[in-house]
């Protein structure tokens, strides 16, 4: 069972997190189900980018993005080479490390 490790974020973990998931899961529902409420104003449809996280470690092991993914990142806050949409990168077998950056291109804050 991989563990996802969530670096420290002011707003969604001060402290960091660390939890097991299992394969298959998106790293936004995983993030979601542990406690970590990143914001996802499209609910997970690859529509926006509010879910964009950096792959630090593991990365390897998601499958690559897709164009529509890719042009949405193009758009993202602070994207780098381990950006990923966090709803559509999907946990495989590895361990993976997570960073949240500190902004996204919404303007207020989503209430989930």
């Amino acid at each position: 069972m991989p563990t996802i490790k969530v670096q420290p974020h002011p707003d969604y973990c001060p402290d960091g997190t660390s939890f097991d998931v299992d394969p298959g899961i998106s790293v936004c529902d995983a993030l979601l189900r542990n406690g970590v409420h990143i914001e996802h104003a499209c609910e997970k449809s690859c529509a926006c980018t509010t879910c964009h996280v950096h792959v630090r470690e593991g990365a390897g092991s998601i499958d690559e993005a897709d164009e529509l993914e890719e042009d949405f990142l193009d758009k993202a806050w602070g994207l780098d080479p381990d950006s990923r949409l966090s709803c559509q990168a999907i946990v495989a077998d590895e361990n993976l490390e997570i960073e949240i950056p500190r902004y996204t291109i919404n303007m207020v804050k989503e209430n989930h």
